[in-house]
């Protein structure tokens, strides 16, 4: 069956409604009655909160230990997306490493351009800080942009003297906001969800008037040193393949403990359609494994093949 659902995603995402690249208000709405035509699991509680001046939405699933906090950063190229768009990912993940997800929802460009989406990142990272939560009950998670923004949010921990989480997952990291990887060329007819122009249009919302090599930005070009063991996921069929294979390759020069799963012949963030891709499955069960590894948490008692 993968093949055939490999084949079937492509073409709901090749003949979707949204362009990531067009009108903001336009595309929020859209990409809002996408995520939301998924109907949630009746076992999963949502509960909005504050954290550090911030809005997030707080996730848990059956036998959550709320002492440990997930906290995940949604994608949408930093201008689409909320933290309630993200439960549907969110809750798989909370299901799986068995530890509440606090989803933050940071202010989203072009209105609110860089730094405030890492500042928003920060702050909720602090709050859970102060309110006692350890940094090794802590893993970071985030998909497209938002997997971008955990890597600078990492590199920032160190700027700010804080210290790290246990680990690090992203999905489909966007790290290179100029779209120069090779991927950004050879993946363009195979991507059936981005395109390099998309991208570049939302990269000139989110940076306002800085530079587009600016490290806390792109951070491909920031100081990777200290940063906790990371897993990188990405699939061969998205521009943004090169943008996570230059990161593990960054990232481990640096003597980062990385672990670089690439999935054939999936879109990108190909995790959130776990209920009709066998693949998504399995690559949120290796993030439990990669978690569990590093003793954030137990894996959960029963998990599909």
């Amino acid at each position: 069956m993968t093949q055939q659902q490999r084949t079937e995603l492509d073409g709901l995402l090749r003949h979707g409604p949204l362009d990531v690249g067009g009108d903001v208000a336009e595309q929020r709405v859209i990409f809002h009655d996408m995520i939301s035509a998924v109907p949630l699991p009746s076992d999963v509680s949502t509960v909005e909160a504050e954290l550090g001046g911030v809005p997030v939405v707080l996730v848990d699933t059956p036998g959550t230990d709320p002492s440990r906090a997930v906290l995940y950063l949604h994608g949408g190229a930093y201008a689409l997306g909320s933290a309630a768009d993200s439960v549907g990912l969110a809750n798989d993940v909370s299901r799986r490493v068995g530890a509440r997800v606090i989803s933050v929802d940071y202010r989203l460009a072009p209105e609110h351009p860089f730094p405030a989406a890492l500042d928003d990142a920060l702050a909720v990272y602090r709050a859970l800080l102060e309110q006692g939560t350890s940094s090794e009950s802590i893993a970071v998670v985030g998909e497209s942009a938002g997997g971008g923004l955990a890597i600078t949010l990492l590199a920032a921990l160190r700027a700010h003297d804080l210290p790290q989480p246990c680990c690090a997952a992203v999905f489909s990291p966007w790290v290179d906001l100029t779209v120069s990887g090779t991927s950004a060329t050879t993946k363009a007819d195979l991507d059936p969800a981005l395109t390099p122009e998309a991208l570049r249009t939302r990269a000139r919302d989110y940076l306002g008037h800085n530079d587009v090599d600016t490290p806390l930005a792109s951070p491909i070009n920031a100081d990777l040193t200290g940063l906790p063991p990371l897993l990188i996921q990405v699939g061969s069929h998205e521009i943004l393949l090169d943008d996570a294979i230059r990161l593990a390759a960054r990232a481990a020069d640096r003597n980062v403990e990385v672990d670089l799963q690439v999935w054939p012949e999936v879109p990108h963030v190909f995790q959130g359609f776990a209920a009709l891709l066998d693949d998504a499955d399995r690559a949120l069960n290796a993030v439990a494994d990669f978690m569990e590894r590093h003793r954030f948490a137990p894996a959960p008692p029963t998990r599909r093949s």
